[in-house]
């Protein structure tokens, strides 16, 4: 970890040298890991104690980190995560709270808290982050930085702490996009069909209802607008399948069920201490039945169905990350519930999809980032990365 972490973003493991490269696309950038990621003579902690003491010393770096370093990326440390990345809030109540580096006085997220601190404070250049109900993109939008929910699968997490495997996925954060896109050549490769030039970009109405008002204001006069100059007109569409209540709990029926098969063999065992909010997760967890999760795997792969049909090889949601500017530091853990279920709302387009999601850092209001992303189809995740180029250059 760095000398100097005003940030509190890093988890304080003692030094050990990581090799690198030193040549490469990546080498003048340094990085900070998730502490989900195995990395050779580290132990991985996963923001519990209870992990960390079973954890051993790793004698493995994950392949998407080893790909980095062999690309030159320097290793700059391993960076906080929420108690076993089940939080979207980024207050480890053993490890604490990484500082937001663009709103001191807000949230960062979670639950790669800790990384988006990291790349928002300077410590480093990027950061690994994982997403499986929005834990990229929650805390890129909080921290105003580019994070990307990629296309399911498509980034490996091997010798990574699983959550929700069918959920989860490998993003990263940066502050600039040309350090962003220097990222994703080296961890996505090609896109096999990539985007045409002139995609049709897609208003999906129902989820910009869901923003608070004044939030959506400011994001639909400036920046929003903005890439519709660019890109083209929108074309208003209906996204929400059933209802918001049916697309919430189906999410939550699938990825609660898969974290109490990953973790409650520890919960029961070991019985740790939790913290507030992830307690009460793992407890309603393990009580989701069979009938619930069969029915939430019909939803989804119905959903995806008809995402897809509704993008088709040519289309792009522009829509707001999140549904508000990060909360306050100060506020309520009844609140923070609150505005994370609202979240988890809009966030669960994605993951029920499968589909990439691409934030953007592209709007201020009441002095913190406000989030604007792309989501399109399957396997588009480098076009999604071109189109940001765009934005950012116009």
């Amino acid at each position: 970890m760095p000398l100097h972490d005003p940030a509190h973003a890093f988890v304080p493991y003692p030094d050990v040298p990581v090799p690198s490269a030193f040549t490469g696309p990546l080498a003048d950038l340094r990085f900070g890991v998730k502490d989900l990621f195995d990395v050779a003579g580290y132990p991985t902690g996963g923001g519990s104690p209870t992990v960390l003491a079973l954890s051993g010393i790793k004698t493995r770096t994950a392949p998407t980190v080893q790909k980095l370093l062999d690309a030159g990326a320097l290793f700059a440390g391993k960076t906080v995560t929420d108690e076993l990345a089940f939080s979207m809030n980024g207050n480890n109540a053993h490890f604490g709270a990484p500082l937001n580096g663009a709103a001191h006085d807000r949230i960062t997220g979670g639950s790669s808290s800790g990384s988006a601190s990291a790349v928002s404070s300077g410590l480093c250049d990027f950061a690994l982050g994982t997403d499986t109900g929005g834990s990229v993109r929650a805390p890129a939008n909080h921290c105003g930085l580019y994070g990307l929910r990629p296309t399911h699968g498509r980034v490996s997490l091997e010798s990574v702490l699983d959550l929700a495997p069918s959920l989860d996925t490998c993003g990263w954060f940066a502050r600039d996009v040309g350090t962003f896109v220097r990222v994703g050549d080296v961890l996505l490769g090609e896109d096999v069909t990539p985007l045409p030039a002139d995609v049709r970009l897609l208003w999906p109405e129902d989820v910009w209802a869901m923003m608070d008002a004044p939030a959506r204001r400011v994001l639909e006069s400036g920046a929003a607008q903005s890439v519709q100059s660019l890109l083209g007109p929108t074309t208003p569409v209906q996204v929400v399948r059933e209802s918001w209540d049916a697309m919430y709990w189906n999410f939550r029926y699938v990825q609660s069920r898969e974290a109490w098969l990953t973790d409650g063999p520890l919960i029961e065992r070991y019985a740790p201490s939790l913290g507030p909010g992830v307690a009460e997760r793992f407890a309603w967890s393990c009580n989701v039945t069979d009938e619930q999760v069969n029915a939430a795997r019909a939803f989804r792969a119905a959903f995806r169905a008809q995402l897809a049909g509704l993008l088709g090889d040519d289309g792009v949601l522009l829509m707001p990350t999140m549904p508000d500017i990060a909360p306050l530091r100060s506020a309520s853990e009844a609140s923070l519930e609150d505005y994370r279920n609202r979240a988890i709302r809009m966030l669960c387009i994605a993951g029920l999809a499968g589909f990439p999601q691409l934030s953007m850092p592209m709007a201020r209001h009441e002095g913190a980032p406000l989030g604007l992303s792309l989501l399109g189809p399957a396997g588009r995740d480098r076009s999604l990365l071109a189109l940001a180029v765009r934005i950012a250059s116009s």
